[in-house]
């Protein structure tokens, strides 16, 4: 019997456990006893017999390693259950949502905007893997210039509200920076220790944090409706704390008006940025709506 036609049989629990140890192999890079032990808080007999039933059920998909006493995907690699990109991502930035797709719902009527840009889950689960692992890729990557190929030490995933950011240190520029994960087109394992200038720790950009402080467009008509929306204090300000390196792409995504006599639409951009001075050394205010440019040169 084939795994799509065992996996309906078993249990939710079971189906549960089986995608945990499918999405810590393939997206951490190993999978233990422990891990399900922890994750599912079981016995280490019970967890033993969940490896040995997803090693029936896909026998390729693993490769055991003597040294670290862990499973690890193999090059053949093939999933069995059948994940989004949405599902991933959730269960990598959340921390839940392991379960494989389910057909129960609350029978609460909900509807929630598509994402249209996907990451494609091989591409995803090789980043992760050297997130986890700390080695660099080589990557394959369509920026809106050009096609390149770069080495690249990635450290963290990052949502802009339009598609999911890798960041990172780029060895061809010498620089840290930030790849959409949708451009990507491949990825390869690099060998090697990273070096210590690679680590995230030295990312000033990433590390230091900036307090932006938001107030309804000053030409709204009715602000009342933004300190609603927006859930603002008494003094009518939204007070957010971001690191820089993503500082860009939130005003952008949040169309916050940016320039210093709020010369903005305020019907398109129904916030202000009340306190410009608190961008000083950003990188990407190219991004931030009516920034003055000469400002950040």
């Amino acid at each position: 019997m084939s795994s799509t036609e065992e996996l309906p049989q078993l249990s939710q629990k079971q189906r549960d456990r089986l995608a945990f140890i499918e999405l810590q192999a393939w997206f951490c890079g190993a999978v233990s006893r422990q891990d399900i032990v922890q994750r599912f808080e079981l016995q280490t007999a019970a967890a033993t017999r969940d490896l040995a039933l997803y090693r029936r059920l896909a026998p390729e998909n693993l490769v055991f390693d003597n040294r670290t006493k862990a499973y690890s995907p193999a090059d053949c690699f093939s999933p069995i259950f059948d994940f989004t990109s949405d599902q991933v991502l959730t269960w990598v930035s959340r921390g839940f949502g392991d379960a494989e797709p389910s057909t129960w719902t609350p029978g609460i009527p909900c509807l929630a905007q598509p994402q249209l840009a996907k990451p494609r889950l091989e591409i995803l689960a090789s980043i992760c893997r050297a997130i986890k692992q700390k080695h660099a890729v080589r990557i394959a990557y369509e920026s809106m210039r050009e096609k390149s190929e770069r080495e690249f030490v990635p450290y963290a995933l990052f949502d802009n509200g339009q598609r999911w950011h890798v960041r990172g240190h780029d060895r061809k520029s010498g620089q840290f920076r930030d790849f959409a994960i949708t451009r990507i087109t491949a990825v390869r394992a690099i060998e090697g220790a990273i070096l210590p200038n690679e680590e995230m720790d030295e990312d000033d950009q990433w590390n230091h944090r900036v307090e932006l402080e938001l107030v309804p467009h000053p030409n709204l008509s009715r602000p009342e409706t933004a300190i609603l929306d927006f859930d603002m204090d008494e003094t009518a300000t939204l007070k957010i704390r971001l690191r820089a390196a993503v500082v860009g792409y939130a005003l952008r995504q949040w169309s916050v008006d940016c320039s210093p006599d709020h010369s903005l639409d305020p019907v398109e951009f129904r916030l202000w940025l009340k306190n410009p001075g608190a961008l000083y050394g950003v990188d990407n205010l190219e991004l931030a709506p009516g920034f003055p440019r000469n400002e950040h040169q």
